[in-house]
């Protein structure tokens, strides 16, 4: 390419309305990477910390001892759901009379509710993933359809038009298209991913309360 027809200068030429369109796509692809990174980690580090917590639930620890441990320290995942559904059990079954089935319920409400609790952290700023791959699309279509607007505008005021003169308005009007696809196609492909990793450790966050919920229940008919 020439100078007149480079990556710069076609956006520096473009118009104030496709100028913004790309700054605004820019603006989301960086967002949308970083929520990439941060959320990559938070999977990862969530995964790796129910590894650990299972390891030593299913190790035959006393489940006093392990809901000390995990008490002392700030208790994230299925640490946190175990701390809550222990406690709420020990709660009620200090009180004469309850029920086995009613200690084992509250239990279980509370891991649930603690459960929705760490999977609401995990989803957080995902939609913003989809939103972002669902309309930058449009938004880069947008600018396209204004810059071409404009080249055509500009035909009118001459009298032979030809190739080079409407090639530069062209192209940089295309450039809001491929903005648009570089800002979406990350965010749709991170967004498909991180759903599967968050539907996987979800399923193993049920099977965990329902597990324990069935230990709970054992203790609770062998202490009666």
């Amino acid at each position: 390419m020439n100078g007149e027809m480079s990556l710069i200068a076609l956006v520096m030429g473009a118009s104030w309305v496709v100028k913004l369109v790309l700054l605004i796509l820019l603006a989301a692809s960086v967002m949308s990477w970083i929520v990439i990174f941060e959320k990559s980690k938070l999977f990862s580090r969530a995964d790796a910390e129910a590894d650990g917590f299972e390891e030593r639930f299913w190790s035959g620890t006393d489940l006093t001892s392990l809901y000390e441990s995990v008490a002392d320290t700030g208790s994230t995942g299925m640490e946190c759901m175990f701390e809550t559904g222990f406690r709420e059990f020990s709660r009620l079954s200090q009180r004469a009379g309850v029920d086995p089935q009613v200690r084992v319920e509250g239990a279980r409400r509370g891991m649930r509710v603690a459960m929705t609790r760490e999977l609401d952290r995990l989803e957080s700023q995902l939609p913003f993933l989809a939103t972002v791959g669902s309309t930058s699309p449009y938004v880069g279509l947008f600018g396209t359809v204004w810059g071409i607007m404009n080249s055509f505008r500009a035909l009118g005021n001459v009298n032979q038009a030809t190739l080079a003169m409407v090639a530069p308005g062209i192209a940089e009007a295309l450039i809001a298209t491929a903005m648009g696809l570089f800002a979406a196609i990350p965010a749709v492909v991170a967004y498909n991913q991180l759903i599967t990793r968050d539907e996987r450790i979800a399923v193993r966050y049920e099977t965990f309360v329902e597990e324990f919920a069935a230990i709970l229940q054992r203790q609770a008919y062998l202490a009666d």
